[in-house]
């Protein structure tokens, strides 16, 4: 009985303790609930909420690049495009035969699209291909029925209008790389575009614009069931730029499959009207994909298409250098005006000969500073330079805007090379020579410039010494436009700057001017200046012939012809630079630039009464 007694008891213990047990468990068990279903009841809504409805971003419209006149040289454009979603087609092999025999599809593309849908999810679609004419967007369209699985969308692409010939300037746009995601998820849509180089570049965050957005509902596996509300983005601000297109497509003929830049701009207020370097590429080729072959042949190009020769090409500046040089010893009073040299077609500096380019006839003769700069004596520049020293020489240059970076609203512009003594030092770690001196008043030697940086230099010569900054953006609509604020005096006595441009005058309308051919038609003249730059050392057997190369000489070791111009010469109002990459002498590129001016001149409608001689020797139709 005792044992029983106790069993019952034991057994009563356990029950309870399991009760006790199990009432603890359901108690947590209901906390729990509650806690959930009534304390975080809001959070665990909203997360069902999220994992129902997605919030999908939209690219924003891009705006409009537009040139001075509102001429539209980037907008967007309707692209065509043609869709496969994998799940509605039985035999996608099939309906990719179908479509190649609608519209080009190269064997690659076809892979591509196969890879793409083994890849994602049947429901998904693929783009098969886009930027289809309409003719071939239409024949998708009437065929649909027997395409299954194939749609059609119209989007919108960037379109440059004016093809490869204002590229340099706007520049393109193409998809983001890894490198460029900031975590702004506008950057991570499919296909989404932004500018690479040039203006597209420069002004990214301005012409991008704000993304809209679409809810939609989505089942479990993410299929879109629905859409729920649509806000559409804001569209990017239209920027305008300084940039006159139709005198740039007339630049760009006229230079054609040259390796040439030319800079033409308001020597006032510093708009570029001009910006051409040849040959050049199509930018929209950088939109729509290039595929290696074409890539291979644009960098591989020897006259280096992508390389915008205006902002990013260094050359010696030749002898459009020398009248910093006379500016130089002018404002150190070292020589004045009538500083006289004698030429007699060379110069001796110790053990070594430096020659003019009149060597072979004898040199120049007695010469003061206005006539060395109309004749272009390179003996009075030896010197001249040999006087003032390179130290003064350089400080008048970056006066003028050389060996500094231009403040252009432009992408990849270079600061060329002005050298000092200590800069040698510091490079090389050998002392200055006074050869380098010499040579580096005729603008030889280490000495480098862009076409840009010639353009301003001219620009601040004939405006009276003035800092005037170049300027590709003339506003961005939308913003309130910052005032051009006036550019500061350089500090130049105005008899220098006039001695120094009546030189230029000389260069082209006197009669031992080295560019007397270039001289315009018609009553307004032109002042410039030549310049001839060496690419590699002329041998004795050259120089017995004036200097002049063979014929046969190889392209690439043939002189760069210069010419830096302003007009009207005695009320200037545009400057232009113009480089010919191994185009010989700087008479040959005065010629073209006589070309380029008269067109400038004829596009400026205060000038076109007093070009009626002009006007009729370019014909009916062409002056207007």
């Amino acid at each position: 009985m005792d044992r029983d007694a106790d069993r019952r008891r034991s057994f009563t213990r356990r029950a309870a303790l399991l009760g006790a047990g199990q009432l603890s468990l359901f108690g947590a068990l209901i906390g729990r609930m509650y806690y959930l279903q009534v304390e975080e009841a809001d959070q665990y809504q909203i997360l069902a909420e999220e994992n129902r409805i997605n919030l999908r971003l939209l690219a924003p419209p891009r705006g409009r690049i537009l040139d001075r006149f509102g001429a539209e040289v980037a907008h967007n454009r309707r692209n065509f495009r043609v869709l496969l979603t994998p799940e509605q087609t039985d035999d996608p092999n099939q309906t990719m035969a179908r479509l190649a025999a609608i519209v080009n599809l190269p064997d690659e593309e076809i892979v591509r699209v196969l890879r793409e849908m083994r890849r994602q999810r049947p429901f998904i679609s693929v783009t098969v291909a886009e930027n289809l004419t309409w003719e071939e967007f239409a024949g998708v369209n009437v065929r649909l029925p027997e395409l299954a699985g194939v749609h059609t969308d119209v989007g919108q692409v960037r379109h440059y209008p004016f093809g490869d010939r204002l590229s340099h300037i706007v520049g393109y746009v193409a998809a983001v790389s890894e490198q460029e995601l900031t975590g702004e998820p506008l950057l991570e849509l499919p296909n989404f575009r932004i500018g690479k180089v040039g203006v597209e570049k420069v002004l990214e965050t301005k012409l991008r614009g704000r993304a809209g957005s679409s809810r939609v509902e989505v089942n479990a596996y993410g299929r879109i069931i629905r859409e729920l509300r649509r806000q559409e983005g804001e569209p990017g601000h239209d920027a305008v730029l300084t940039v006159d297109s139709e005198l740039q497509g007339w630049l760009m003929g006229r230079l054609g499959e040259e390796s040439a830049a030319a800079v033409v701009l308001d020597v006032h207020t510093g708009e570029v009207l001009a910006m051409t370097s040849t040959p050049s590429y199509d930018p929209g080729a950088f939109n729509r994909g290039l595929s290696a072959k074409a890539w291979r042949a644009l960098t591989e190009h020897p006259r280096k298409p992508l390389v915008n020769k205006a902002t990013a090409g260094q050359y010696p500046p030749g002898s459009v250098f020398k009248m910093l040089v006379a500016l130089a010893a002018m404002d150190a009073g070292i020589a004045g005006p009538g500083h006289r040299v004698f030429c007699n077609g060379k110069m001796r500096l110790g053990n070594h000969t430096f020659h003019c380019w009149r060597d072979k006839y004898g040199g120049h003769g007695w010469l003061e500073m206005q006539d060395a700069i109309e004749q272009s004596c390179d003996v009075y520049f030896y010197d001249l330079a040999k006087r003032v020293g390179v130290d003064r020489i350089s400080d008048m240059a970056q006066r003028f805007g050389l060996g500094q970076v231009p403040p252009v609203e432009l992408t990849g512009a270079r600061a060329g090379l002005v050298p000092t003594r200590a800069w040698k030092l510091a490079i090389t770690g050998k002392p200055w020579q006074q050869g380098e001196t010499l040579i580096t008043g005729i603008g030889q030697g280490y000495i480098l410039t862009t076409p840009l940086q010639l353009a301003v230099m001219t620009a601040r010569l004939a405006n009276g010494g003035f800092a005037v900054e170049p300027r590709i953006v003339r506003s961005v609509l939308g913003e309130a436009a910052a005032p051009v604020a006036s550019p500061p005096s350089l500090g130049l006595s105005a008899a220098a700057l006039k001695l120094v441009r009546d030189g230029m005058d000389g260069v082209v309308n006197g009669k031992r001017g080295t560019a007397r051919k270039a001289a315009l038609d018609g009553e307004i003249r032109m002042a410039g200046k030549t310049g001839t730059a060496q690419v590699r050392r002329i041998t004795k057997a050259e120089r017995a012939k004036g200097g002049k190369l063979a014929e046969d000489t190889p392209w690439e070791e043939r002189d760069h012809a210069l010419f830096v111009a302003y007009a009207p010469a005695d009320a200037p109002r545009y400057a232009a630079a113009l480089v010919i990459e191994h185009g010989g002498s700087g008479a040959s590129a005065a010629l073209v630039s006589k070309e380029i001016m008269t067109e400038v001149l004829r596009r400026d409608p205060q000038r076109r009464a007093a070009l009626g001689r002009l006007a009729g020797r370019l014909g009916p139709g062409q002056a207007g």
